[in-house]
């Protein structure tokens, strides 16, 4: 059983990132991971933080965010010595709010669909929306690669070069749209939104791009362009706390759309099942769409539940699951990169 299930050490969870999330991804990463695995001095660090705080992804972040580069073990061994008390801070202050743009990919085929089906715009409303990134769906251009078939979607009016354009390879029944959806009003919930305009904040949503991943920072840069252009709407708070409220300020002329991406691993069973209930209640009140799109393990949570019980996670692997309405319909990578979808689901 994975760490995710609750049962694991916080060496398991290092050793866990080190040999399913990372590798592939990020070899520096994949190598701090699997030596911190083995490291009884740093892991009792490590463990006088808060349970959530554990997360390989919180500390790698923060080690960069203060200055770390990639390199052997041994040199970022000793950085995080030298920069400890730094390093902590930024760790108990902060949280992991990757916002990857690229996400927009493996949400879009879902969104299109059912734009299409309601005949009218979407109004997202997005938990858990970091600095509100993933709100711009139809402000990106997309790339979906199938073998040797492209599809290419540009948002109409905009500017080539204005815009990042999020490639994604697709493997079976993808309902790929003809057209971005259009998007009448957007606004999103996170207990600590960050501000696309503050360079600190900017600082952290780039520290939390994998080392290697180049093309993801330049990807992000061009997104945090998009969203400084029309800022959205970020309330902070607890998405438990604000969901309600927050939708009722959704056009009526507008499908309703909930989404998030690796987010209900912040959240330990019973708020999982709060929330579950009000998407529910949003439905029957409101006809609101919910789009999931969660990994098995993005933080360990102590209650031993599971994010996505839906799958196996044998078969997800380091990939996420999307769900609509809470029934799956694909494997996205975690990143947007990938999306294959599911026989019988289109």
């Amino acid at each position: 059983m994975s760490p995710a299930a609750g049962t694991g050490t916080t060496a398991d969870w290092y050793r866990h990132f080190g040999t399913v999330d990372a590798p592939g991804n990020s070899p520096c990463y994949a190598d701090w991971s699997l030596h911190i695995a083995e490291d009884p001095a740093l892991l009792e660090r490590i463990d006088r933080w808060p349970h959530a705080k554990r997360q390989p992804l919180l500390l790698l972040a923060a080690a960069r965010y203060a200055g770390a580069t990639t390199g052997p073990y041994p040199q970022f061994r000793a950085f995080l010595d030298s920069h400890w008390d730094e390093v902590s801070r930024t760790v108990l202050a902060r949280s992991t709010q990757t916002n990857e743009a690229g996400r927009c990919a493996a949400l879009l085929p879902s969104l299109a669909r059912i734009a299409e089906a309601e005949d009218r715009p979407l109004a997202l409303l997005e938990v858990g929306a970091s600095a509100g990134l993933s709100l711009f769906p139809d402000r990106y251009g997309y790339e979906f690669v199938d073998g040797g078939a492209l599809r290419r979607l540009d948002p109409p009016d905009a500017a080539p070069g204005s815009y990042p354009v999020l490639r994604c390879a697709t493997k079976g029944p993808v309902p790929l749209p003809h057209k971005v959806p259009k998007v009448a009003w957007r606004a999103g919930i996170d207990l600590n939104p960050l501000d696309v305009n503050n360079p600190d904040d900017v600082a952290w949503l780039e520290a939390l791009v994998w080392p290697e991943q180049d093309f993801r920072r330049e990807r992000l840069r061009q997104a945090i362009a998009v969203a400084r252009a029309t800022p959205p709407r970020l309330v902070a708070g607890d998405l438990n706390e604000h969901l309600v409220s927050l939708a009722a300020e959704a056009p009526p002329e507008a499908a309703l759309v909930v989404f998030h991406s690796a987010v209900m691993a912040y959240l330990d069973a019973d708020g999982r099942e709060r929330f579950r209930d009000t998407i529910a209640l949003l439905a029957a009140d409101r006809g609101c769409h919910w789009i999931s799109n969660e990994g098995h393990m993005v933080i360990m949570q102590p209650d031993g539940s599971s994010v996505v019980p839906e799958m196996d996670e044998a078969r997800l692997r380091g990939r996420f699951l999307v769900m609509e309405d809470g029934v799956p319909v694909a494997a996205a990578g975690p990143h947007g990169q990938s999306l294959e979808w599911l026989e019988g689901t289109g």
